[in-house]
């Protein structure tokens, strides 16, 4: 069902988009928006070795909320910072595009136990990281992404 990357001599390994998906910060949550168009929301995110799912936070209504129950396919794409080699002007750039089927966290323990991971992403003070948790917890809701296909590739932007 899914398509084998074209450009295969680019393509990274699954350790390689692992890495990628526990070290950066923010990716980009594609859905399908209202009247069929795609509509892109940069997001932070956890990516659980665990169970290697992907977790999001937000609200429990909005344009995204809608899409997901509508549609519940989704991508998600992440990239790196790159790096330059001496003397060259363009970078090198890793991409991760994970496709999967995303669904709200029903379990209220879950739900504080992959949000204060995903806090603790951001913040690693446990006393903030609570004291959030205790300010939203009636608010937030929990998303998390199964994933069914990983690919990843580096690319030299020249």
């Amino acid at each position: 069902m899914f398509r084998q990357m074209r450009r295969f001599k680019q393509q990274v390994t699954a350790e390689e988009c692992v890495r990628i998906l526990k070290s950066q910060w923010r990716g980009v949550l594609a859905v399908i928006g209202d009247g069929g168009y795609p509509y892109t929301i940069p997001i932070d995110f956890y990516y659980d070795e665990g169970d290697g799912k992907i977790y999001f936070h937000g609200a429990k209504e909005g344009h995204k909320i809608d899409s997901i129950e509508k549609c519940d396919k989704v991508s998600f794409c992440v990239m790196d910072d790159g790096f330059k080699k001496d003397g060259d002007w363009a970078y090198t750039v890793t991409s991760v595009v994970v496709f999967g089927k995303i669904s709200r966290v029903a379990d209220g323990e879950k739900t504080k136990e992959k949000v204060c991971a995903l806090a603790s992403k951001y913040n690693p003070n446990p006393d903030y990281v609570e004291k959030e948790w205790e300010g939203a917890k009636n608010r937030v809701l929990c998303l998390e992404l199964e994933i069914e296909h990983m690919t990843g590739k580096r690319v030299h932007e020249a």
